[in-house]
């Protein structure tokens, strides 16, 4: 039996020849996925199936970049198996660390350039994830550091996690962030008091503390920009 028929593969290679005719940023989403799917199955074409999986990622690629091959196994979309599912997902890490590495080379001037840097990272966390950016004198980021992870309810911070990890890697500030998996962006009790006691905590080595940014799907809510540091 016949794995596509030329119909079938026809349509497959649609894509890529819009691709190499058009230029690439003028495919669809579901077209580039496609293409990173390969081939459909009888009856279903790559395109098809890419389409499928958007609609069950609500046509949002930041859901789909929060999804892990077994969550998209999961979903049981008919010739989506696991090697299609780790080329996806592995196309959409890279796309991500291309991102955060145009973070890092520039410096970061304003809460915009940090919350724009977490919430492609945090923003469709299920659960809330507690982070810390470990900046330079020069004020670029030298890297990201989770330090807890939690349920939707929250997560527990220790203080001296944030602060070893500052110090080995010879941090000069650092900025706290965390998720809302809610949607809510108002800060609660308690990240109110743990921002002040790790602020003064890091005051004691020298390290400054410049913000602490919530990010959720509804945008960013900054300390600092609040006045509230």
């Amino acid at each position: 039996m016949e794995k596509n028929t030329i119909k079938e593969w026809a349509s497959d290679d649609q894509p890529r020849q819009k691709l190499l005719t058009k230029g690439v940023e003028n495919l669809s989403d579901s077209e580039l996925l496609a293409i990173l799917i390969n081939h459909g199955i009888p009856g279903k074409s790559a395109l098809s199936l890419a389409r499928e999986l958007l609609l069950h990622c609500k046509n949002d690629l930041n859901i789909m970049g929060s999804m892990s091959v077994q969550s998209i196994c999961k979903l049981r979309i008919k010739g989506l198996g696991e090697a299609k599912a780790i080329s996806i997902t592995a196309a959409l890490e890279i796309g991500l660390r291309r991102h955060q590495l145009t973070v890092k080379k520039d410096i970061i001037k304003s809460s915009q350039d940090i919350a724009e840097f977490l919430r492609a990272k945090l923003v469709h966390k299920a659960q809330e994830i507690f982070a810390i950016l470990l900046l330079n004198r020069a004020n670029r980021v030298i890297t990201m550091e989770t330090v807890s992870e939690g349920g939707i309810t929250g997560t527990v911070v220790d203080i001296r996690i944030i602060l070893k990890k500052a110090v080995l890697h010879d941090a000069v500030s650092i900025v706290l962030c965390h998720n809302h998996p809610s949607g809510n962006l108002q800060p609660s009790r308690a990240d109110e008091l743990i921002t002040q006691k790790i602020k003064e905590a890091a005051a004691l080595f020298d390290i400054g503390l410049l913000d602490h940014i919530i990010v959720s799907v509804d945008g960013y809510f900054s300390f600092a920009d609040e006045g509230r540091l």
